[in-house]
């Protein structure tokens, strides 16, 4: 007596069956198998391909944060110049536009952002994905290097703004620096 078909026969490449496992061959269905080492072979290749490419995608990676910061710098310096040729000369950040008064990040917000609409919100440092900014007082000296603490190093007073990000780029120019 024949024995009707099993529908899973008919249709292999749309249902899978339990892989089974026999001494040193992995089965998937029925006549199809992989050795152990054939599999450990693959996997093998497959690691020293991701160890050939993964350094290179990295190094793209890296690429984009320095033209992202660099475009981001671009920004915050147009805006704040913008801003001082409309505010006769004063920089954001100072409370009442008051350049005798201390510095604060929140004016520095609050004017580019919610009072002239310079921005949706501060960009951020690529590097570090803080939007934070160091203010730094009339009378102190810029710092001479970055701590990566914060999004940005500001002075109002000079209008100089820098990423605050410890490092340099391929070309051997630090961060700090663009």
């Amino acid at each position: 007596m024949k024995q009707a078909p099993n529908q899973l026969d008919a249709y292999p490449t749309r249902h899978w069956r339990a892989a089974k496992v026999h001494s040193s061959r992995v089965t998937i269905g029925t006549g199809q198998a992989f050795s152990i080492v054939e599999l450990i072979i693959v996997v093998a290749v497959l690691g020293i391909l991701a160890a050939i490419v993964l350094p290179q995608f990295q190094s793209h990676v890296t690429q984009a944060k320095e033209v992202a910061a660099k475009d981001n710098l671009r920004i915050l310096r147009s805006a704040i110049e913008l801003y001082a040729a409309k505010h006769t000369g004063v920089a954001p950040g100072y409370k009442d536009n008051d350049p005798t008064a201390a510095p604060s990040s929140d004016y520095f917000r609050r004017q580019t952002t919610l009072d002239s609409h310079y921005f949706v919100k501060v960009p951020q440092n690529p590097f570090n994905k803080l939007d934070t900014m160091r203010m730094i007082g009339n009378s102190e000296a810029f710092p001479a290097g970055a701590t990566g603490n914060s999004g940005w190093i500001y002075q109002p007073a000079t209008e100089t703004i820098r990423l605050d990000w410890p490092g340099v780029d391929d070309d051997g120019m630090r961060y700090y620096d663009y």
